[in-house]
């Protein structure tokens, strides 16, 4: 694999990450809008279920945020040992 596969590469991980991100941060937000609605009916197997559900996905948000973060810096500093440029890669993509 050449250096600009490589790059390539990096980016589509980077763009996937990103969407994984997403992912996670929407099932959040729709565990959180189940625990506002059982707030009115008040059914403690939802409550502990989603409560559970909730820190085990916010965990893994962080996780992700964490791999993403690394793996960028990562591609960035891939791109900067093999004069690639970045910014003309993710305008090709969009």
């Amino acid at each position: 694999m050449d250096k600009a596969q490589k790059f390539e590469l990096m980016n589509k991980i980077v763009r996937e990450l990103e969407d994984l991100q997403n992912s996670q941060t929407a099932l959040i937000n729709k565990i959180s809008q189940i625990e506002v609605d059982n707030m009115n009916l008040n059914d403690s197997f939802l409550e502990k279920q989603l409560g559970d559900m909730h820190a085990k996905i916010a965990d893994n948000v962080d996780a992700v945020k964490d791999i993403f973060s690394h793996f960028e810096g990562t591609r960035d500093d891939f791109a900067k040992a093999n004069n690639l440029n970045i910014e003309e890669e993710t305008e090709q993509t969009l």
